[in-house]
């Protein structure tokens, strides 16, 4: 059904709208800026060979991100309520079948899932804050540092501790709205963040040699170092690194203004979120090649090497502070998207206020991240399939329920959304809504299908 017109009446948001599209960008950039591009992005790349494989996740944001975001936006600015009745409307404007409802009810409970767990790693960065002022890693080995690390994880009652207050954190911005709470919050988070980011560059800058080492690193491609996997890896963090599919998206852009143009802002989404990738590399290589540490440490490379550094550099107690702080921030704004779709969804259907549909959805999320705190402690010995409760929920989120979401937002929106509204959403040129029809039809669930299938263990 690519025919055809669902009418001109245009649906406003009960929530509000952010006040301008800049907000939005601001925004839509903190939902898609988190841990994924500061923690994880760094060492994948150290796996993966460096330039090469970031050559092939630019390709990747560039063919599967961009063209998916733009059709999430465009759905939520159309459907202009949380993603399940936003997904409810638009499937019975277009004559489809109600069952795409259940992709608006994925991307939340996706969202949701999410934020129970990332709530207890954020709670580390900043249990390492407190960590950093107090001089902690100063001089300390990396024996020390992994002491440090183990009795945090170690401890339910410490990750208990960080996990409560990162929550509160979380749902005191959510239960102000969308201009008293979400507008007010990304305002003052994005411009620090990005600030603190260039500090962190500028020291990095200082270490001479070892500055240019880690660009060589990170942009001088080495195909030779890049395999299989590492493309997929790539083409699966390009995906996920942007937010998509878990609801975040599609709600923000419900609160977009009407006159906001969806391809400028996407890119330059696309493209806020693809730089603070990259500077965080240029930040975090630099210092690895001056210690004489492993770009290829694996997940341990922010909370087990990176203290080791600090601690041996001169101001070590300042960037360090610095350091996690901006992971504080980054998670921060990714979480208040995380759980936004939620507490729309519990204002639309059951009459709640803000601040009653925010303590409802935070005691719910609370709850389950109790799961996640006991897994690396009490819990830890318990498995189902081999996993614990927390690598369960980041495997069936990240690998399932993400890319499955993506991959049917890209269907919904190539071939089942009326093309006549696509086209009246988009406003762009005609070579340039072409490109983005034929990517979203055709070349984004192609590779969509290909990560799920690698992720799934169909492939190699």
């Amino acid at each position: 059904m690519v025919g055809g017109s669902m009418g001109a009446a245009k649906q406003t948001s009960i929530h509000g709208q952010w006040s301008s599209k800049w907000v939005f960008v601001l925004a839509a950039t903190g939902s898609a800026v988190g841990l994924g591009n500061i923690w994880k992005f760094p060492y994948i790349t150290g796996e993966n060979g460096g330039g090469a494989f970031v050559l092939v996740y630019l390709l990747c944001i560039v063919a599967i991100g961009l063209p998916i975001m733009m059709a999430e936006i465009m759905l939520g600015r159309h459907g202009r309520q949380s993603p399940i009745n936003t997904m409810r409307l638009l499937a019975e404007k277009a004559k489809a079948h109600p069952a795409w409802q259940y992709l608006g009810w994925m991307g939340v409970l996706a969202g949701f899932l999410i934020l129970s767990y990332y709530s207890v790693i954020a709670g580390w960065a900043l249990s390492y804050v407190m960590k950093s002022i107090s001089g902690a890693f100063v001089a300390a080995s990396a024996a020390d540092v992994e002491d440090i690390f183990s009795q945090l994880t170690g401890s339910p009652v410490k990750l208990l501790f960080w996990h409560s207050l990162f929550i509160l954190m979380t749902m005191a911005v959510v239960a102000r709205g969308v201009r008293g709470g979400l507008e007010k919050a990304v305002r003052f988070l994005m411009p620090a963040l990005f600030a603190i980011l260039l500090v962190l560059v500028g020291y990095a800058m200082t270490t001479g040699e070892y500055f240019f080492q880690g660009i060589t690193f990170l942009f001088a491609p080495d195909f030779s170092r890049l395999t299989g996997a590492g493309v997929l890896i790539a083409m699966g963090h390009a995906f996920f690194t942007l937010s998509l599919g878990m609801g975040a998206i599609m709600v923000y852009g419900s609160y977009m203004p009407q006159n906001a143009s969806i391809t400028a802002t996407s890119l330059a989404i696309v493209g806020a979120d693809t730089v603070v990738a990259l500077l965080a590399g240029m930040a975090i290589f630099p210092i690895v090649f001056a210690n004489g540490l492993a770009p290829g440490a694996g997940p341990g490379l922010i909370f087990q090497t990176l203290p080791v550094a600090f601690g041996q550099m001169p101001g070590g107690i300042f960037f360090a502070s610095l350091f996690f702080l901006l992971l504080v921030f980054a998670a921060w704004t990714s979480a208040i998207s995380l759980i936004e779709p939620a507490v729309a969804w519990l204002v639309e259907n059951h009459g709640m206020s803000r601040l009653r549909a925010s303590v409802w959805a935070g005691l719910v999320t609370w709850l389950v991240g109790l799961g996640t705190v006991f897994s690396f402690n009490l819990a830890s010995d318990w498995t189902l399939f081999g996993k614990t409760f927390f690598d369960l929920l980041d495997f069936l989120t990240a690998n399932i329920m993400l890319p499955l979401g993506g991959l049917l937002i890209a269907v919904f929106c190539g071939w089942v959304f009326f093309a006549g509204e696509s086209v009246a959403e988009l406003a762009t040129r005609p070579w340039l809504y072409s490109s983005w029809r034929f990517l979203l039809r055709y070349i984004s669930p192609a590779a969509v299908v290909v990560v799920f299938l690698q992720a799934i263990g169909v492939l190699g």
